[in-house]
Formats: structure tokens, C-alpha cells, sequence
């Protein structure tokens, strides 16, 4: 699959049917409720709706003065001029009413790489469009327009605030660091040393940019480009961490891995292999995003592990219509 991102300045859609104003309604409430929620919290950053309605399968998520909007792949029942005309129908109702510019709404939409298009490619971006966005205390760089995510997991804020609030005076990992805004947040909450590893050169620049727009600086922050599995067992004599925040991707085949990850197969053992890093009595964040992940529980004991499912409090205010979109667990030696 491909990613295309619009200018909708020079789109001009064409609707054949109109489907009242649930649409324009449900918007115009949403905003409404966030928007003040948000102000409130400190957050320039959230998500205003998602595929409340289902003839609008799509999401929107705000970014300061930007709107992002990114569809979910139709049903093969639903024919493709019909799926466009309802996300085109999607696009004119953000336009009317909502206070954002148009050339501030961007579209994303999923392209396959041969064969029938699902949307022709008209007046696509040339243009990046990077900003800084608020959350809480900290500031993070995202990028709306050249990758499938932003640089910043709006559902995973609560779990970043956990780590300002709890980790003052503490050693951090944090494992599949991305763009290390869990890292920065930790850092913000006064932790003593925080080590941030992934294996993307890319997003691991991304987050030392982040951390020097917080004015974090100084040795005890540390930035590793590794594969996390065989830096794990090349550093498990190291000088362990109170808290370990681990974030895996579900899969990952990356040709820079020995081998692949399948969360679902593999979390226990990545689990025991990061707890050789943990203090005695320190903790593990563990987090993931499999739609139908099971923790084994009963591994994690018989390895001398509790299992504390935090889920359903670490889903923020704004994605409560989608309670499963993580898991969150906290996990110590028993």
C-alpha cells in the first residue's frame, strides 16, 4: 500500500446523494465537548472523531490549527463511488462546519500499488507539513503528511503521562523508543537517566529533536539505534532501570531483526529478557496495539511475574468509542 495526502484547495468534489446532518451534527457536538476537554488538559493534539457513523468510516484527528483525515479501508460490500462520494460528503460538512482553513485539512488516503486505484491521485501535497504540538508540559515535532503515522500515538498519552508522573528520580528504558516521546515525558517528570532504543536512525533523530525542544540535555539522556532483542542480551549485565517502557509493534520482519517478532507468540520471552534490566523492585509498562491480544498470565507467573491490566484507565478521553485500540499492563516480579 501506498500514501497519498491531498490538497483539498484544488480538489472540487462531486456528491450524488446528501445525507442529511447527522454528520454535520455529530462534528459540530464533538468539537464542542473536546475541544473545551483539551484546552483544559493541555493538549493541542486529539482526536475528534472516529468512524462515529457508519457511512463516515473514516478518522479525524486534531494537530493546533491542523485537521488530519484518514479513512478506513470500505467494506468490499460497499462500492468504491459510493465510498467516495461519502468521504468526499466527509470532507465538504469539515469544511462548513468547522473553524479550520482548508488548505489546513489534510487527507490521507491508502493507495494499492497496482491495479484499480481506490482514488486517482489529483493535486496530491508537494509539500511536508511539520509542526510542534503541546501535551501537557512537553512539545513534540509531528509530521501530517509523510508517514502512515504522525510521530505521536494520540491513544498512548495517558500511558506518557504515567511516566512524568511516577518516574522522578528513576532509570528509564524505554524499548521501541519511536520518536521517544515517552522518553521525553519521563524525562520531563524528572527521571534520573533515560535510554531510549530502536532501531530506525530516522525516528531516533526525531527524538533527540524532541527532546531539545523541551531543553533536554546532558549525558543522562541516551539514544541507541539497536535491534532491542540483541541489545537486551548484549547489555543484560548493565546497571538496571526502575522502569522499563515497553512498546512493541505486533509484527515486525525488519531485515536489521534475527528473526521476527509476533507479540502475540513472543511477549512472555521478551518479557523476561527485558526484566534482566529491572531492579528488584521496579516495574514494567508494557504496552501493545493487536486488536485480540491475550496476555498469558499464567507464564508470566510461572516466570514470577503479576500482571496488572491497566487498559481500560490508560484509554484517554477522546478514543473511549474505541476501547480496544491497546493494551496496557503493568508488570513486577512477585
Amino acid at each position: 500500500m501506498t500514501l497519498a495526502c491531498y490538497d483539498l484547495t484544488k480538489e472540487q468534489p462531486v456528491f450524488t446523494e446528501s445525507k442529511g446532518d447527522d454528520i454535520a451534527n455529530r462534528l459540530k457536538k464533538n468539537h464542542q465537548k473536546l475541544s473545551k476537554w483539551a484546552a483544559k488538559e493541555g493538549l493541542e493534539a486529539w482526536r475528534l472523531y472516529d468512524a462515529d457513523l457508519p457511512d463516515y468510516n473514516a478518522v479525524i484527528d486534531v494537530y493546533a490549527d491542523y485537521l488530519v483525515v484518514q479513512e478506513y479501508a470500505p467494506p468490499k460490500t460497499i462500492p468504491e463511488g459510493v465510498a467516495r462520494d461519502r468521504l468526499w460528503h466527509l470532507l465538504e460538512t469539515i469544511s462548513d462546519v468547522l473553524s479550520f482553513a482548508e488548505e489546513n485539512i489534510i487527507l490521507k488516503v491508502r493507495q494499492r500499488q497496482s491495479g484499480t486505484q481506490q482514488y486517482q491521485k489529483r493535486q496530491q501535497r508537494a509539500e511536508s507539513v511539520c509542526l510542534n504540538v503541546r501535551e501537557y508540559r512537553g512539545l513534540f515535532e509531528v509530521n501530517l503528511t509523510d508517514y502512515l503515522d504522525t510521530g505521536l500515538f494520540l491513544d498512548h498519552r495517558l500511558v506518557r503521562k504515567e511516566l512524568f508522573d511516577k518516574c522522578d528520580g528513576l532509570d528509564v528504558l524505554n524499548l521501541f523508543a519511536y520518536t521517544c516521546s515517552a522518553s521525553v515525558q519521563a524525562a520531563l517528570g524528572g527521571a534520573n537517566r533515560v535510554v531510549s532504543v530502536d532501531m530506525s536512525k530516522t525516528y531516533l533523530q526525531w527524538g533527540k529533536r524532541n527532546f531539545a525542544l523541551n531543553d533536554l540535555h546532558g549525558p543522562q539522556y541516551e539514544f541507541i539505534q539497536a535491534d532491542c532483542f540483541n541489545w537486551l542480551r548484549e547489555n543484560r549485565d548493565s546497571a538496571p532501570f526502575d522502569v522499563i517502557f515497553l512498546d512493541p509493534p505486533t509484527f515486525s520482519n525488519s531485515k536489521r531483526m534475527d528473526g521476527t517478532l509476533d507479540i502475540q507468540r513472543d511477549h512472555v520471552g521478551l518479557i523476561k529478557t527485558a526484566a534482566r534490566l529491572l531492579t528488584d523492585d521496579g516495574v514494567i509498562l508494557f504496552s501493545n496495539n493487536r486488536r485480540k491480544f491475550e496476555i498469558d498470565v499464567d507464564g508470566l507467573d510461572k516466570a514470577g511475574f503479576s500482571v496488572n491490566d491497566q487498559t481500560q484507565a490508560s484509554i484517554p478521553e477522546d478514543f473511549k468509542r474505541h476501547k480496544g485500540i491497546h493494551h496496557y499492563f503493568i508488570i513486577s516480579r512477585i
